[in-house]
C-alpha cells in the first residue's frame, strides 16, 4: 500500500517548500503513464511535484529513473552520495519531478540543454516533458531556433564521414548505410530538424540516456520518442537554448531550479535572480536560499521568495 506524507525543504522559516513523499516497493516496467501537465495560472512558470520511491534489491537509479522518464545526471544531482548501480534495497531515492519552465516562448519544442530536458507545448495548452541526451564535447548540439522538416518512421542512418572515421579508428567500422532495425542508433522514429544533420530520434542505447552522449543529435529514451512523435507536426518550432539558471513563479512563491557546471556556480546570487525580478515591487528574495540553491545544484526547484500580499482592509459603512 502506498504511503503518503510531505516532506519540509528550504528549512529557513518562512521559505518551506514541501515534496510529496511516496514510499512503495515500486515495479519499474517500462509502462509508465505519460505525464501532462497544464498551468493552473497563465503567469506561473512551475509545475509538477517531486516525490521519493523506496528501492527493491534489483534497482539501480537508472531503473528508476527511466521509469519516471529521467536520465542519468538527474538521477545523479537529485541523490547526491547515492551509488547509481547499487543504491541499496529499501533506501528512499527523490524523483525530481518538479520544474521550472526555460525562459523562451511556450509554444512547439523547447530544449534546455543545461539540464538535458525537452520541453513540449501542446496547441492545447498542455506541456510535456522528456529526458534527453545532447551532444558531447566537441560535437555540441547547436543554439538557436529551428523546426521540424520531417519525420521519419523507421529510419536509416547515413552516418556522415567524420563519425565513419571515428569509428574506424576505434576499431569499429560501420557501413555507408545502416538500415532500419535494432542495430540503428536512431532507434524507430526520428524528427529532422531545419539545422542540416541533426536530429530528435530515439537509441538503440537507452541506458546512456540523460548525458554528453551523442554527437550533436537529441536523443529520447524510445518509450518517450513514441508517445512524442505523432503529436509533432512538421512545421513545429523547435528552440534550443542553455540555460543553467531559471526563475520561475507559482503563484506567489518564486522558484529557482540550478543546473550549473562547476565554473557557473561561481555566479552571484545577484547575477542569478533577474534585476527585472529582484528590484520588482512588493517582492522579496532570500539571497541566502539563493546561494544555497547554487550551492546544492539538485536540479530541483528551490523556493528563494515570493510577492508580498497586499494587507486586506476593513470596510465600514459611514453613519452620518
Amino acid at each position: 500500500m502506498m504511503k503518503r506524507q510531505l516532506l519540509q525543504t528550504n528549512s529557513r522559516p518562512g521559505w518551506a517548500a514541501t515534496l510529496g513523499l511516496a514510499l512503495f516497493g515500486a515495479s519499474f516496467a517500462l509502462t509508465a503513464a505519460q505525464t501532462t501537465y497544464r498551468l493552473a495560472n497563465v503567469n506561473d512558470g512551475v509545475f509538477g511535484q517531486a516525490f521519493y520511491v523506496k528501492t527493491r534489491h534489483e534497482d539501480t537509479l537508472l531503473d528508476i529513473g527511466r521509469h519516471n522518464g529521467f536520465g542519468y545526471d538527474e538521477m545523479k544531482h537529485a541523490n547526491p552520495g547515492v551509488d547509481m548501480w547499487v543504491p541499496g534495497e529499501d533506501r528512499e531515492i527523490l524523483v525530481p519531478s518538479q520544474f521550472v519552465l526555460p525562459d523562451a516562448p511556450r509554444q512547439g519544442i523547447v530544449l534546455n540543454l543545461a539540464e538535458k530536458r525537452l520541453y513540449y507545448f501542446a496547441p492545447s495548452g498542455e506541456i510535456t516533458t522528456y529526458a534527453i541526451s545532447i551532444g558531447r564535447e566537441g560535437w555540441g548540439t547547436p543554439l538557436g531556433n529551428f523546426s521540424i522538416v520531417r519525420k521519419e518512421k523507421d529510419p536509416t542512418w547515413t552516418p556522415p564521414a567524420s563519425i565513419r572515421k571515428e569509428h574506424a579508428e576505434n576499431g569499429d567500422p560501420l557501413p555507408a548505410v545502416v538500415p532500419a532495425g535494432p542495430d540503428n542508433p536512431l532507434g524507430q522514429y526520428a524528427l529532422r530538424l531545419s539545422a542540416a544533420g541533426y536530429l530528435i530520434h530515439g537509441t538503440n542505447k537507452p541506458w546512456g540516456l540523460g548525458m554528453q552522449v551523442s554527437h550533436g543529435c537529441i536523443r529520447m529514451y524510445p518509450e518517450d520518442i513514441e508517445r512524442l512523435f505523432p503529436n509533432v507536426e512538421v512545421s513545429t518550432s523547435v528552440r534550443i537554448v542553455n540555460q543553467p539558471f531559471k526563475v520561475g513563479w507559482r503563484g506567489d512563491d518564486l522558484y529557482l531550479e540550478v543546473h550549473a557546471e562547476d565554473e557557473q556556480k561561481a555566479k552571484s546570487p545577484t547575477e542569478v535572480i533577474p534585476a527585472s525580478i529582484a528590484n520588482a515591487e512588493g517582492v522579496s528574495i532570500d539571497w541566502e536560499e539563493v546561494k544555497r540553491a547554487i550551492n546544492e545544484n539538485t536540479g530541483l526547484p528551490h523556493l528563494v521568495g515570493g510577492r508580498q500580499k497586499p494587507a486586506s482592509r476593513l470596510y465600514l459603512d459611514t453613519i452620518f
